[in-house]
């Protein structure tokens, strides 16, 4: 299963074609991924991730990511942005799993 948040969705939502916006709607309504909203107690969490890799700089898509692995205890991720997340790190130092 495919998991991630809505600033995700919505960050790739500008990134996609107007032809192809609301087909990636409908595939993760029809089950395609799950969308987490991480809720106000994950921003403190958030906050510090972006403080931490202020020099890449990690945008609030990517801290969403780092902070639903820890909560969902994954370590596998489904990325273009291959270079941050090879800098990105879980706790106690894991790295991310890069699956393309």
């Amino acid at each position: 299963m495919l998991l991630t948040t809505w600033l995700v969705v919505t960050e790739a939502w500008h990134l996609l074609s107007a032809a192809a916006r609301l087909d990636s709607i409908r595939w993760i309504v029809a089950g395609g991924a799950a969308v987490f909203d991480l809720g106000p107690e994950s921003g403190a969490n958030m906050l510090a991730l972006l403080e931490k890799y202020r020099d890449r700089p990690m945008d609030l898509a990517d801290a969403s990511l780092v902070v639903l692995a820890e909560r969902a205890g994954v370590h596998e991720i489904l990325t273009i942005d291959r270079a941050d997340f090879d800098v990105y790190r879980l706790s106690r130092g894991r790295r991310f799993a890069q699956v393309l």
